[in-house]
């Protein structure tokens, strides 16, 4: 069975929230970002416009001296700019600033995952596992906390399903530019998470209903998140572990988004294999996923730290070619879009003996 592979990668402002980035090349510079967020400084230059250096220090109360350093970098990253000797935030980055909820997770998600990059880089190229054993920003991701409703539970889980969901809710822009999602009528997104990439979707396709399957407190949080949305009532959550629990079926769209990578090959084809069968014959499978490194392909900033250290765990879109084939999926197609890094996005419609 053949299977048709393009690139469609865009230039790197095919999207205009990965303007955020720009902000973030070097760690001095995401450093300097986080604390003027941190102490009210951008807020203050958002609310007036423009201020001087001693009306900054008083309005913020902050050090004068660590203030006039902090400026300068600023300065340097082209945050502010100095106008007849007031301060402003530049054009460029009142222009990010539209996406202020991606630009403060990712400054806080970078400066956190640069300590075990500093660390343990040795570790991460030489030794992964050991790596794994002492990095800390995985840890973020308990899964396993993810079963039982103790306070706790629920605020580790939140943490980390807060970055999850703000960087599906422009990812997915991506994908809805590169796949007509506009045929199916039902839909089941494994690892779903908060629900926020199906109710990207059903936001853009009125007659779309979706379910995501989770584990409990992750679907708990997740309906939560989406109380309140117009589309909530076309949403489901259906609670159960994927790795061992059988899925619902009878759907005609069945999505993996940034979520196939968590898991060795064995167990990826085996969801994939679970995915397939929650498909109805001529039902589609979309599988999203940042890519494999290839060399020369990145320039690395700062910003996308926390993406480098999974690096072990990314696939070429071969993997998921390769298997699509053997499960007796058509119309296989795999295609890059260049966001902050790659991400692959392969496609494919199940046969009648799928």
């Amino acid at each position: 069975m053949m299977s048709k592979t393009g690139d469609l990668s865009g230039s790197e402002r095919e999207f205009d929230f990965l303007c955020v980035d720009d902000f973030m090349e070097r760690m001095i510079d995401s450093r300097a970002l986080a604390t003027a967020f941190e102490i009210g400084l951008i807020d203050s230059l958002a609310r007036d416009g423009k201020a001087t250096t001693e009306s900054l220090a008083e309005t913020i109360r902050t050090d004068s001296r660590g203030l006039h350093f902090l400026i300068d970098l600023l300065l340097t990253n082209g945050v502010v700019e100095l106008n007849n000797g007031s301060i402003a935030l530049t054009p460029a980055f009142v222009k990010a600033l539209r996406f202020r909820d991606l630009m403060e997770i990712k400054l806080s998600i970078s400066n956190f995952a640069a300590h075990d990059f500093l660390e343990f880089f040795t570790d991460l190229v030489a030794a992964p596992d050991q790596f794994m054993s002492k990095a800390r920003f995985h840890r973020l991701f308990a899964y396993d906390r993810c079963f039982s409703f103790s306070q706790e539970d629920r605020r580790i889980t939140e943490q980390w399903m807060r970055i999850t969901t703000v960087l599906t809710k422009y990812e997915a822009r991506a994908c809805l530019k590169y796949h007509d999602f506009s045929a199916y009528g039902r839909m089941l997104d494994i690892g779903g998470n908060s629900g926020e990439f199906v109710l990207q979707l059903c936001r853009e396709h009125s007659d779309l209903h979706a379910a995501v399957f989770d584990l409990p407190l992750v679907c708990d949080v997740g309906r939560n998140h989406l109380a309140g949305e117009p589309e909530r009532s076309r949403i489901d959550f259906v609670t159960g572990n994927a790795a061992t629990d059988d899925l619902p079926g009878g759907f005609d769209l069945v999505t993996f988004k940034s979520m196939l990578h968590d898991w060795p090959d064995d167990l990826a084809r085996d969801l994939m294999k679970k995915g397939a069968r929650a498909l109805e014959p001529g039902g589609a499978m979309v599988i999203f996923e940042r890519a494999a490194y290839v060399p020369g392909a990145l320039s690395p900033g700062h910003s996308i730290l926390p993406f480098l250290i999974f690096f072990h765990s990314y696939r070429a879109s071969d993997f998921y070619v390769r298997y699509l084939e053997e499960l007796g999926f058509s119309n296989i197609e795999s295609r890059i879009i260049n966001l902050e890094m790659p991400f692959i996005l392969v496609t494919g419609v199940r046969g009648d003996g799928g």
